[in-house]
């Protein structure tokens, strides 16, 4: 299936679904990968849906700043900390630290 057949959902989470292990984007990086730059709130909703999806790492995607802004669509209250440090990844006061060095983007 082409990438432009899937609707706006599927392929926010085909770029998701390519984020290296120990990793994160943001939804930003993400609605421009898709040539959507402007759609980053919509990436959001998609992510909203995403984090009950077992295939999509949903986990790994957070704000331009780094901070976990989609935690509270997560089981638990800790989950994607959780998830994020079992993947080496840093987390203080709900923010991804060094995230310039663990950011992928998903453009280059």
């Amino acid at each position: 299936m082409q990438t432009s057949s899937l609707n706006f959902f599927e392929r926010v989470y085909q770029v998701v679904r390519q984020i290296p292990y120990g990793k994160v984007t943001s939804y930003g990086a993400i609605a421009k990968s898709i040539g959507a730059a402007k759609s980053a709130r919509m990436v959001g909703y998609a992510m909203k849906n995403a984090s009950n999806l077992e295939d999509v790492p949903a986990h790994r995607v957070v704000n331009r700043n780094g901070i976990l802004t989609g935690k509270h669509h997560f089981k638990g209250t800790s989950l994607m900390q959780q998830l994020l440090e079992s993947e080496g990844l840093v987390v203080q006061d709900n923010k991804i630290q060094n995230f310039k060095q663990v950011f992928w983007d998903p453009n280059k």
